[in-house]
């Protein structure tokens, strides 16, 4: 009998396109349909029996497709009533449909009405198409898509994550034999979890002793349709393959936890571990949240482009991708942030900037609905006032108040957050009998116990956990506000040197100064020219708005950022700085994961001023390292916002004694 789904895949196939590993692999995915991956997936596999009464169970793929597998595995999960918790499905995907593309192809191919709501689902969430990570939650967060747009050859030795099941997947052998080589199945080997299983439509002599060279073994079974033969197959080495271990789940006796700080790296951390069911005791020692830097009346968001795409750049684009939907959760959840309507434009200072700038749009070519160039002319359209010279209009990026976005992340946790103000935190300490961390305050008692605490305190985060490898400073930052009808409105944020952002209630927002290490909290007219001055230079209508006299009476506020030496934030578990330097000499080639650790002791802070677009992203790898799951970051990337990163140079150095 012919499968329904190749007639419509072939014609979508055949409909001009040029050939394409994307649109053969469609055929592929297409031509076994929903009943090839059941079998060879899910049956190959043994679920939806080995994921059954399981906290967390990890499905990786090595090649996402038009998604197939997902939304088989995904349809099995939710008819399943004695499923796992939490079902994570990492999948790699070198090229990656359109959104439109996906909604074509799912509905030109598939019938099953149960498979065809998942997918469009799925199709609604589908991520921009620009480089990296993606992750996308479903089912109230209980199912976690991560999706890698990039090469397998070079993401998976990137992946953090225990896998519990392989589905070995993406194109037949003689097509993409790099996918099949023996270093590709040595990275699976590499994140294997106990009696991981595997499971391929595949039975290559390639594949089976790539297997078997790295630990698996493996029994070929009847195929399916015009399959004679597949592979099945778990990790059971007969030696060691691996330097380090895959990351498992720290364990605690209850799933409670202190996060120090309510701004928006704290709040971050207390909604997303919340979302997993753990307990959260906040403290923060002023009467409310968000009172220093998150407390601004503003902040905007924004990705961040660079010619050689940064690590920074990098990290950005990841954060604000996955900021954008974990706001959109919390409005759906009732729990809605104040913020402005989708879009800001970026002015370059000059013409090096403006050229530098769209080498990099052009030579990555980033979608329309990430960023897109735009003429003066448009810009001044889109801005409603004269500006400098046209820019980048990012579709997605904006303003929000942090303090209402805090006060969102706090509600939607719920009863499961105990909140306590007017707490100065001194110092943790933890016990060697029970493994809980006890909290002090400042006049030395003890006000909190439990096996875990986040430090998110910005400036005293360093002092409170004790580091003396963690070098950051402080950024003294003055905001401007001008009153309603002293300038004209503003349509959109417009960014550049400074910024100048329309507030709600016709008050516009610029600023900011950057001030290292001065703690003068009072308000300076000399800030307010700056900022003026800088703004102008990219809205000349703001040239004339204050002199010196007018400056002197203008409001604003003053708050203090935290950044460190190379600029990048303190996000994950903390070294154990003490066995570290005990064992100096052995550890000066080590790498991050050769660090001891302090467990259960966190960091989030030094986000500088790109709190709005690190935090969600930090606060879900904090939540990750800390319940066994997959990272929302490359391995990589994390290790550049590693708190240990600087010991980890001391050490490299020999100067950690």
């Amino acid at each position: 009998m012919t499968d329904p789904l190749i007639p419509a895949v072939l014609a979508f196939r055949d409909n001009g396109t040029p050939y394409s590993p994307r649109y053969d692999d469609i055929y592929h995915s297409a031509v076994g349909g929903l009943e090839q991956a059941r079998y060879v997936f899910l049956q190959g596999n043994a679920l939806p029996g080995r994921w059954q009464n399981r906290r967390i169970f990890t499905v990786l793929e090595t090649g996402f497709g038009m998604g197939i597998n997902f939304l088989v595995t995904w349809a099995a999960w939710r008819a399943d009533p004695a499923r796992c918790e939490r079902l994570h499905f990492v999948s790699i995907e070198k090229h990656p449909f359109t959104q439109a593309d996906l909604r074509s192809v799912y509905a030109a191919t598939i019938s099953d009405p149960h498979i065809a709501e998942l997918a469009q689902t799925l199709a609604a969430a589908w991520p921009m198409l620009v480089p990296g990570t993606h992750r996308l939650e479903f089912e109230g967060g209980r199912v976690t898509l991560t999706l890698i747009f990039a090469d397998a050859t070079e993401s998976l030795p990137a992946l953090r994550l225990r896998a519990d099941a392989f589905y070995l997947d993406g194109f037949a052998p003689a097509r993409n034999p790099e996918l099949w080589t023996p270093a590709i199945v040595k990275s699976l080997a590499r994140v294997a979890g106990e009696g991981a299983t595997v499971a391929t439509y595949s039975s290559a002599g390639d594949i089976k002793r790539a297997l078997t060279q790295n630990g698996f073994v493996y029994q070929k079974i009847a195929g399916f349709g015009w399959k004679r033969a597949m592979l099945v197959g778990h990790f059971e080495p007969r030696w060691r393959v691996r330097r380090y271990e895959p990351p498992a789940p720290l364990a605690v006796d209850e799933r409670h936890a202190i996060v120090i700080g309510t701004g928006l790296a704290g709040c971050a951390a207390i909604e997303r571990l919340a979302a997993r069911g753990w307990r959260i005791t906040s403290l923060e020692r002023h009467a409310g949240v968000a009172q220093d830097a998150s407390g601004n009346p503003a902040g905007v968001f924004h990705p961040m482009i660079s010619r050689d795409d940064s690590v920074a750049s990098r990290i950005t684009r990841a954060g604000f991708l996955y900021t954008l939907r974990r706001w959109a959760a919390l409005e759906q959840l009732g729990h809605r942030p104040l913020r402005g309507v989708p879009g800001l434009l970026q002015i370059p200072a000059d013409d090096d900037e403006a050229r530098s700038m769209s080498e990099a749009i052009a030579a990555f070519a980033y979608p329309a609905d990430y960023v897109t160039p735009v003429s003066l002319h448009e810009a001044e359209r889109l801005a409603g006032q004269p500006l400098a010279r046209g820019g980048w209009l990012f579709p997605h990026g904006g303003w929000i108040d942090p303090a209402s976005l805090c006060a969102a992340q706090c509600a939607a946790a719920g009863a499961q957050l105990e909140r306590r103000f007017g707490v100065d935190v001194a110092r943790v300490e933890r016990s060697g009998q029970d493994g809980q961390w006890t909290v002090f305050d400042t006049s030395g008692q003890a006000v909190a116990r439990a096996p875990v605490v986040i430090v998110a305190t910005a400036h005293d985060a360093a002092r409170i956990a004790g580091l003396r490898h963690a070098p950051t400073r402080s950024i003294r930052g003055q905001l401007s506000l001008l009153p309603p009808g002293s300038v004209a409105p503003l349509a959109l944020p417009v960014i550049g040197e400074g910024y100048a952002v329309p507030l709600a209630d016709g008050v516009t927002l610029t600023g900011a100064t950057y001030e290292l290490d001065d703690l003068d909290t009072s308000l300076r007219p000399a800030g307010h020219l700056e900022n003026l001055e800088r703004v102008a230079r990219m809205l000349p209508a703001l040239g004339g708005v204050a002199g010196p006299e007018q400056t002197a009476t203008l409001a604003g506020r003053v708050a203090f950022r935290c950044v460190t030496s190379d600029r990048m934030p303190m996000i994950g578990n903390f070294a154990d700085e003490a066995a570290a330097t005990h064992d100096a000499q052995r550890l000066r080639g080590a790498w991050p994961l050769d660090l001891p650790r302090t467990e259960g002791l966190y960091g989030a802070f030094a986000y500088g001023s790109r709190g709005l677009v690190w935090a969600a992203l930090g606060a879900e790898l904090i939540a990750s390292q800390i319940e066994g799951e997959p990272w929302p970051l490359e391995r990589n990337l994390a290790e550049d916002i590693d708190p240990a990163r600087f010991l980890l140079r001391a050490l490299r150095q020999g100067t950690a004694g």
